[in-house]
């Protein structure tokens, strides 16, 4: 029988060294990202070090900074975020019963959507010093990450700063693109959300609408559809060696991925 690895600290931290370099690059968008848009130097910093949640502090920002009322950025991030309460109700499955409250607010705040798919890997329980180590680890990335892109976009010429600002846009294909490519619902899904912004944008009328509400209907008009016409969860990727096969699997195109990305 396979000894479990005692799970240290030192573990933790280890685990979450490969995060930390995802969120880095990532992070460094975010702080170029609200140096753009005319915040501080510092308030990125300050963003990522109270919020830790990617995708929501680049809406958040850029909703904030185009004027849209308070009210729809907070449930627009709302429902952005959402994933992280049904995501922190399984993970609470697999911690320690002794750790207190304060130690759960912790891992709550820190329980993003690499930390809970590599604490979820863990044989057994999860103890306290493990979870710091991997969220100090990862919180280190995103913040350290934040801090370089606010320097960087305060030194670098305007040309450079243009020219790095398409890595926003391919975070958030490289977020969308690889599952896609195993699940036809989730394409179907981009698709449909694609197809509604567009007619938010070009309609008269419908383009007065505020960006955040937009984000808002399409998201959830998306959601939901995929919810209820796919319903079945399954994994989209997987592995054709285990039953000793190889190539396309059907079952895939009728399933959705519920994996997460970079934040």
């Amino acid at each position: 029988m396979k000894k479990q690895t005692k799970l240290t600290f030192f573990k933790g931290f280890q685990d979450g060294l490969p995060i930390l370099l995802g969120y880095l690059s990532v992070a460094f968008a975010f702080g170029m990202l609200g140096s753009e848009r005319g915040l501080p130097i510092w308030a990125p910093t300050v963003i990522s070090m109270t919020s830790f949640t990617g995708t929501g502090q680049f809406v958040g920002v850029t909703l904030f900074s185009s004027g849209i009322a308070l009210t729809e950025i907070t449930l627009t991030i709302l429902i952005i975020n959402i994933r992280y309460m049904l995501m922190s109700l399984s993970l609470s499955q697999k911690l320690e019963e002794k750790m207190t409250l304060w130690q759960r607010l912790i891992v709550a705040f820190g329980n993003t959507d690499e930390i809970y798919a590599v604490s979820m890997q863990q044989n057994g329980f999860l103890n306290f010093r493990y979870m710091v180590g991997l969220i100090l680890a990862s919180y280190t990335g995103w913040v350290g990450g934040t801090i370089i892109g606010s320097v960087a976009s305060s030194v670098l010429p305007r040309a450079i700063i243009s020219a790095l600002g398409i890595a926003i846009y391919a975070m958030f294909a490289a977020i969308i693109i690889p599952p896609a490519k195993k699940s036809r619902p989730i394409i179907i899904v981009i698709a449909i959300a694609i197809v509604l912004s567009c007619i938010f944008r070009y309609t008269p009328g419908l383009n007065q609408v505020s960006s955040g509400w937009v984000v808002i209907i399409c998201g959830v008009s998306a959601a939901l559809f995929g919810a209820l016409r796919y319903p079945t969860l399954k994994p989209a990727y997987t592995d054709d060696t285990d039953n000793g096969t190889q190539g396309h699997d059907p079952e895939s195109e009728n399933t959705i991925h519920t994996g997460g990305s970079a934040q």
